[in-house]
């Protein structure tokens, strides 16, 4: 009878507009469609407003997943992902996401839960300085403390986001100005005099360098993921074709120029080809555009064009003459300096002999592998590409699977390509392929995925099934940490400790757990069977493909070595 009385006597939920409310307000202004996120105390607020919304909420199965997953949604989309957590590890289960999206220049909008802001900085129950931890690894966080501002915060969060040099932008959303009711507030005009981000470039910077294109001997461009970000790839392709300079690719920037282009050189760096490697190496006139010169791509800077005059174009002026010594910066959306380059019309420069020189190296020093009766996993990435014609959006994780796919898939088309860079986060590419599905429903996804990267993952194969994502799962399984185990051969000594994994579950099974068909593939015979049968079906599919357990990924340039030093080069 007490308990009766006392639920008679519960008051019914407030009415008004709350903080939470201005918030999905200001998110639909911005026109999101998906959310990636996990409910939990401090943000229940916001969640019992969710449940009315319009706006798609995806539920993935660790936080960790949902913000990778925003990730390949942004990638893909060219919209920033949006992700919400609650406080305490909810927002520190998002920490290594903020990293990966900063390194690799990811527009994310995240939205923490935080306690109450009567007891921030009294260690309530799961509290987390989040803008402490944060502040190293975004572009931008802000805590609330008004509801008034929620609005503005909102779109200036979007703002900082997407302009400029893309990264995450994280609000910190305390759980009382969440439930606060409040009234409508007018949307406000951005004003942030401290942020102005370069887009037009200086002019006489542009004829500065498209004076030195005229004169070079030995040009190549250095095309980086800022071609993709600008949406610059037409520009690219009329640039080179009009000056005739050839394209070395990053990582990152691969599907920025078409693979089997003629001027098309290739991926450089650690794992790149030995023509885009040597064409870094001999070049007299490097052009970077949109790339920073990481040491996976330059190897021991001090090999790296050594006779080269280097131009760098970007719209973050902190990445030029950050590793390499620039002599013709150029700062600036990479879009607004191609076109400007274009519209320049010079002169192309005589490269006869350089052109010679790239053909050779082209011809007599390919990727290669040598094929046995064990399936080979550069073999399996081959016929991912044929059977799919280079159209599919290919989503890695990270390890010796991501690089060959980066060597072996041949990208025609921007913003195909989804993967870990600079971070080289393992558990990325199975929630990443998600994201990159919703992005785009009708495209072919495969996530070429390491089966100890897959492992870090799995739980959000729940996901694939709730939503019936056609995504294919193609797992290099070799029973190992793949790149752990090649350099633990390769340098020290074949003592492979703690690389191999000789206890894993039937990957069949587990798919199979989720409702989700599964193969497992021990031939090439059975690939292009398979591969046949289940590259065109609207259902998600695992493929456990059991490659060779020792293959290692070539070529390959040692740490500490020049960028013309590969080992692994046949001729």
């Amino acid at each position: 009878m007490v308990q009766e009385a006392a639920l008679k006597e519960k008051k019914p939920l407030a009415t008004g507009l709350s903080g939470a409310d201005l918030l999905l307000k200001a998110l639909e202004r911005e026109n999101v469609e998906v959310i990636f996120g996990y409910p939990g105390g401090a943000v229940l607020p916001i969640y019992d407003k969710l449940y009315d919304s319009k706006i798609l909420h995806v539920l993935p199965r660790h936080e960790q997943g949902g913000i990778h997953a925003a990730e390949g949604y942004a990638r893909i989309s060219g919209k920033p992902g949006v992700v919400i957590a609650t406080s305490g590890p909810g927002a520190t289960n998002i920490i290594t996401g903020l990293a990966d999206a900063m390194m690799d220049s990811l527009p994310l909008v995240v939205i923490t839960g935080q306690v109450a802001t009567g007891v921030i900085g009294s260690d309530a129950f799961q509290e987390a300085d989040i803008l402490g931890i944060t502040t190293p690894i975004t572009k931008y966080n802000y805590q609330i403390r008004d509801t008034k501002d929620i609005p503005r915060i909102v779109k200036e969060a979007f703002y900082i986001a997407t302009s400029g040099r893309p990264g995450p932008v994280v609000i910190d959303f305390p759980k009382d100005l969440a439930a606060a009711l409040t009234e409508e507030l007018q949307e406000q005009e951005i004003s942030l005099p401290g942020y102005q981000p370069t887009i037009e470039p200086n002019l006489l910077q542009v004829r500065k360098l498209a004076e030195a294109v005229s004169k070079a001997k030995r040009p190549v461009i250095l095309a980086g993921a800022g071609i993709l970000h600008a949406k610059a790839s037409a520009l690219l392709k009329e640039y080179a074709e009009q000056q005739k300079l050839h394209v070395v690719h990053t990582l990152l920037g691969l599907g920025g120029f078409p693979a089997g282009h003629e001027l098309y050189l290739g991926m450089a760096g650690m794992h790149g080809c030995y023509a885009a490697n040597m064409a870094l190496y001999q070049c007299d006139l490097l052009i970077n555009i949109g790339a920073r010169f990481d040491d996976r791509l330059t190897g021991n800077l001090n090999h790296f064009a050594p006779n080269a005059r280097v131009a760098h174009i970007d719209i973050d002026p902190a990445e030029i003459g950050k590793n390499v010594h620039t002599h013709i910066p150029v700062v600036g959306d990479a879009r607004e300096a191609l076109s400007q380059l274009v519209r320049q019309d010079t002169k192309a420069p005589e490269q006869d002999e350089w052109v010679e020189t790239i053909s050779s190296w082209k011809k007599d020093f390919p990727y290669y592998y040598e094929n046995t009766d064990v399936l080979k996993p550069q073999k399996v990435m081959e016929l991912l590409y044929e059977k799919t014609a280079g159209e599919a959006i290919v989503v890695t994780d990270v390890g010796q699977h991501q690089m060959w796919a980066a060597q072996y898939y041949q990208f025609k088309n921007a913003d195909r390509w989804v993967t870990s860079g600079g971070l080289g986060t393992m558990g990325f590419g199975l929630p990443a392929s998600i994201g990159a599905q919703l992005a785009d429903p009708s495209a072919c996804v495969i996530a070429v995925l390491g089966d100890g990267g897959f492992q870090m993952s799995t739980q959000e194969l729940a996901v694939i099934a709730e939503f019936q994502l056609p995504i294919k799962i193609a797992i290099f399984n070799n029973k190992a940490l793949g790149m752990v185990r090649q350099w633990q051969e390769i340098f020290y000594g074949s003592r492979f400790s703690h690389s191999k994994n000789p206890v894993q579950p039937s990957f069949v099974k587990l798919a199979e757990a989720y409702g989700i068909k599964g193969y497992q593939i021990n031939s090439e015979a059975e690939a292009h069977a398979v591969l046949d049968e289940v590259l065109n079906n609207s259902e998600p599919v695992l493929l456990d493909f059991r490659v060779d357990a020792d293959e290692n990924v070539y070529p390959m340039i040692a740490p500490g070595k020049g960028i013309h030093e590969m080992v692994g080069v046949k001729k």
